[in-house]
């Protein structure tokens, strides 16, 4: 359609520019002109009615036209609900992932949360105070810095402690669940009696053994001896309470002849580990058998715990 719109200034320019120099025939002929232009415009403009598009129209849709005419053609499409929604969504979570990061960050170095007590239990060996004394660096520092290796690492000097469990208590309350080691027999050592563990840890320490309702075993300082003091407390760390308190001593030739003395003067011979929690059981149950007094019992046997005897 551009070429007919130009056709048409043309045709106009050209009828301004003879008019001047138009006499007689040549006015005539300007007139012509002008009617042939005039005709071809009205023509142009008829065409342009049928389409639908003035010549206005035509100049701003060709590609010559300036600026801000080519803007008013563009279409602004609506962005498709699927797109706007999921753009929602990653800001939504994101807001919720630095909101969340800002709390926990919060949380972690906020004296609010401080630790100003500490409360312990399960200390039979132990005072609490004492384990309260040890943690005493872990107060001001606040709860979620305090983890378990830590307290591991201030509790290690205090050698009765096995293992310990801690439990923070907001907002400024820490609880230690301390588990100690057990002791199983005592040790002679010069004028002492050393309280020891399964690993022959020392534990404690007492002038009466009468005191301490365990059995008085060798104390192994020798490789042989090691050896034989890892198999007696093996035997009596198996043993249930109400049974190793009637214990008075053990002692043990080789691992495989275990043996241990009842305050009561009865001797049980034991053997070797196999089968010890099955062994504990069956000398449990013997040892609460009544006795008949016209055959008194001086020996359990539980060697061999499916067929145990006494004698």
């Amino acid at each position: 359609m551009d070429p007919v719109v130009i056709s048409v200034e043309r045709g106009v320019e050209d009828l301004g520019a003879r008019e001047p120099e138009a006499k007689g025939g040549g006015r005539k002929k300007g007139k012509r002109t002008a009617k042939s232009g005039m005709g071809r415009d009205s023509a142009a403009k008829d065409r342009g009615q049928g389409t639908g598009r003035t010549t206005k129209g035509i100049k701003r849709g060709g590609g010559q036209g300036s600026g801000p005419d080519r803007k008013d053609n563009v279409l602004a499409f609506p962005e498709p609900r699927g797109r706007r929604l999921r753009r929602n969504i990653m800001l939504a979570a994101c807001a919720a992932a630095l909101v969340t990061i800002g709390i926990i960050a919060g949380a972690i170095w906020s004296p609010f949360l401080a630790v100003r007590t500490v409360t312990v239990t399960g200390t039979k060996l132990l005072t609490p105070d004492a384990v309260t004394a040890a943690l005493e660096p872990v107060k001001g520092t606040p709860l979620p810095q305090v983890t378990t290796d830590h307290v591991n690492s201030l509790l290690k000097p205090l050698v009765q402690i096995r293992s310990v469990k801690t439990e923070a208590h907001p907002p400024s309350e820490l609880v230690v669940h301390v588990t100690e080691r057990v002791p199983v027999a005592l040790v002679k050592q010069g004028a002492d009696f050393l309280l020891v563990d399964v690993d022959g840890v020392q534990l404690a320490a007492t002038k009466d053994p009468a005191s301490v309702s365990l059995p008085v075993i060798d104390g192994g300082t020798t490789p042989a001896g090691r050896e034989l003091f890892s198999a007696i407390t093996a035997v009596l760390a198996t043993l249930p309470p109400d049974v190793l308190s009637q214990m008075a001593t053990a002692s043990a030739k080789s691992v495989d002849s275990v043996e241990l003395k009842l305050t009561s003067g009865k001797t049980v011979v034991w053997g070797n580990e196999a089968d010890k929690e099955l062994k504990a059981k069956v000398l449990a149950a013997l040892l609460k058998k009544p006795q008949d007094p016209k055959n008194p019992v001086s020996i359990y046997d539980v060697s061999t715990p499916r067929q145990p005897f006494t004698r």
